[in-house]
């Protein structure tokens, strides 16, 4: 069945008639046709419907995998309530899934004058710098760059930090007890090396979060900075009347 022309553009036909496909037919977890598939069927070039698949994921409709195809996204799995804690590790898990953790950098660095006014700290304080790919059932989910200060965590190595989650790590070892934590979050689009990560298209949707945590003391114990896939999260708060 070939698509027939119209002053809307090919792929956006195509994108119409898939939504439709989704919405009607399919199921979380089910595997899109092909390309080749698609070209053949719509009689569209392999081009056109690249493009299209690639607005679906854009719209969080579909899970692209290489070297496995299209896979229909499941939109109402993923839900964090902003209203509680956070924590990657026990959110997953709560949804049933298997969450891993890959450290891309773990550092000492000296904090600029940004890094300083954000945690607290003067100009040039010592901060360890974690980079981490978190991901669940073997789905990249979230880019997180963390920074702690040196002098409550002096002897953190990378081990400890394979070993278990991090604010396991900040409550249980380090007897840091955590009072509150701020997040801010906001729209984004993935820059090239977030998107890398995340196996996702350049400028596809994200969100890019902002979390300070304190201590009882009302000290920054962590500060970090998140990129998490649009298409893989959901966030709500409730808002209850005094």
């Amino acid at each position: 069945m070939a698509i027939r022309s119209k002053k809307q553009p090919l792929y956006d036909q195509l994108v119409d008639i898939l939504i439709d496909r989704i919405e009607q037919e399919y199921r979380p977890g089910d595997l899109l046709p092909s390309e080749r598939e698609l070209s053949e069927r719509y009689g569209l070039s392999r081009t056109t419907v690249r493009l299209a698949l690639r607005e679906l994921e854009d719209l969080g409709m579909v899970l692209r995998q290489h070297g496995r195809g299209t896979f229909v996204a499941d939109r109402s799995a993923q839900v964090t309530n902003l209203s509680q804690s956070y924590s990657f590790t026990e959110q997953q898990r709560a949804l049933g899934r298997v969450p891993t953790t890959t450290i891309l950098e773990f550092s000492e660095i000296s904090a600029d004058d940004k890094l300083a006014e954000h945690m607290k700290v003067r100009a040039g304080d010592r901060l360890f710098k974690l980079k981490r790919l978190r991901s669940a059932d073997s789905v990249p989910m979230m880019v997180e760059v963390s920074y702690l200060p040196v002098r409550k965590f002096l002897t953190l190595k990378r081990p400890l930090l394979d070993s278990m989650p991090l604010y396991e790590i900040i409550e249980n070892v380090y007897h840091e007890k955590i009072r509150i934590a701020e997040e801010e979050f906001y729209a984004s689009v993935a820059r090239p090396s977030d998107a890398h990560l995340l196996d996702i298209s350049e400028n596809a949707p994200v969100l890019d979060l902002v979390r300070t945590t304190y201590n009882t003391s009302n000290e920054v114990i962590e500060y970090t900075l998140s990129v998490a896939r649009a298409d893989q999260f959901k966030y709500k708060v409730i808002h209850k009347r005094a």
